[in-house]
């Protein structure tokens, strides 16, 4: 206890819990269409690969989106560039409580839906920016842990969709976004590590094979995470015939524990180092997608192996994210926008590759073969890469270097 108070102490934790509470409500909402797909799906009568595909498109427009978020707010700064997704989101929700009609309205939300995806990197920068480097992973991990929007879209959306109908779960939702707005407006402070800096020193890491690498490897831990949290209601129902409650009920206890050990996993890395604890979470990743397809006959084991799967997840995403600010110590809004990109559109992979196998295959097998043999491939890329890392930029293992 007295050294996370150290922790808070170092820093300046008003703003760290106003990035926290941003990126929540944020994810809650750019994983709705995810939550509610058993609706929408039932509402317009559509097949597996629709379903999947309709799942995708906010994880893809969120994709697409980090990147120019992360621009802006070099500019106007990260408390401003978060205000200005906020009020964006708030109109977009209101859209899709007035005017949805149709499958393709549905689509067109799930466009609008991705500005809420576009708040990863400005969250994670603006949470941490106060925190010096050995507290990194840590601050990273804690404002990270906003995924558990993930628990909210899944928890609250289906019961709000029986009771009031699922269109009108997107005003509510609106109007829920009052809430991180007030809190960014009030206690919120612009950290103070930018530096100014030309347009092709912010990109810059766009040209390094370290950020291509570091996106590869964020496509397997958050593109996973986002991808099988958005399509497992769809999955549960399907599979197994519970009600679309339950579904999201059991999608509730995976994504909870991928969003808290998020914050294991930063702050293991920044004691054995982000690179060691990769390579842990990748083989476990590998083997647990491979299990939860075998399992498909029991709702009980599918649902444990999930919740593995989902742990290995968030702690890899906070691994990751414990490296990032070391590697880019003054550009890390903008490399953690363009690895965000890169790497949420793995999360568009899972829902359309899952309703392809199951809507040519008969089974939701291939589907987690071909992302688990994805994780192995990268555990491979990973251990070669960190050779040179550890010799320019990073500790032994992934550790930051003594100043």
């Amino acid at each position: 206890m007295a050294g996370f108070r150290t922790f808070l102490k170092s820093g300046h934790a008003p703003t760290l819990f106003a990035a926290f509470l941003y990126f929540d409500f944020c994810f809650a909402v750019w994983v709705l269409n995810g939550a509610m797909a058993p609706f929408i799906s039932e509402a317009y009568n559509l097949t597996a690969a629709q379903k999947g595909f309709m799942i995708s498109v906010p994880i893809l427009a969120g994709a697409f989106m980090r990147f120019p978020l992360g621009i802006l707010a070099q500019y106007i700064g990260r408390k401003n560039a978060a205000l200005v997704e906020m009020s964006l989101i708030m109109a977009a929700l209101a859209y899709g409580f007035f005017f949805i009609s149709s499958y393709d309205h549905v689509l067109a939300m799930g466009v609008l839906l991705g500005i809420a995806g576009a708040s990863f990197g400005v969250a994670l920068s603006l949470g941490s920016g106060w925190f010096p480097p050995k507290y990194k992973g840590l601050a990273m991990g804690l404002a990270g842990a906003g995924n558990s929007g993930t628990v909210l879209a899944v928890l609250f959306a289906p019961p709000l969709a029986v009771a009031y109908g699922w269109q009108t779960v997107y005003g509510l939702a609106g109007l829920c976004m009052l809430v991180p707005f007030a809190v960014m407006v009030i206690f919120a402070k612009e950290p103070p590590d930018t530096e100014h800096q030309s347009f092709r020193q912010h990109i810059a890491c766009l040209f390094e094979k370290d950020g291509w690498a570091f996106s590869l490897i964020y496509a397997i831990t958050f593109g996973g995470f986002i991808g099988l949290s958005s399509f497992l209601p769809t999955y549960f129902h399907d599979q197994f015939g519970v009600t679309k409650v339950e579904a999201g009920q059991l999608t509730m206890l995976a994504a909870l524990m991928g969003s808290a050990v998020r914050v294991v996993g930063g702050y293991i890395s920044d004691r054995v180092g982000g690179i060691n604890t990769l390579s842990g979470v990748l083989l476990m990743i590998a083997a647990t997608l491979v299990l939860c397809g075998l399992a498909g006959s029991s709702l009980v084991v599918t649902t444990l192996m999930f919740m593995l799967c989902f742990a290995a997840l968030g702690a890899g995403n906070g691994a990751l994210f414990q490296l990032v600010p070391l590697r880019w110590p003054l550009t890390t809004a903008v490399a953690g926008s363009m690895i965000g990109e890169i790497g949420a559109l793995g999360g568009g992979f899972i829902p359309n590759a899952m309703g392809l196998s199951k809507q040519y295959t008969g089974t939701y097998l291939w589907g987690f073969v071909a992302f688990a043999l994805a994780a192995v491939a990268l555990l491979f890329m990973l251990r070669v890469m960190q050779i040179r890392w550890t010799r320019t930029w990073a500790e032994k293992g992934g550790r930051a270097r003594s100043a």
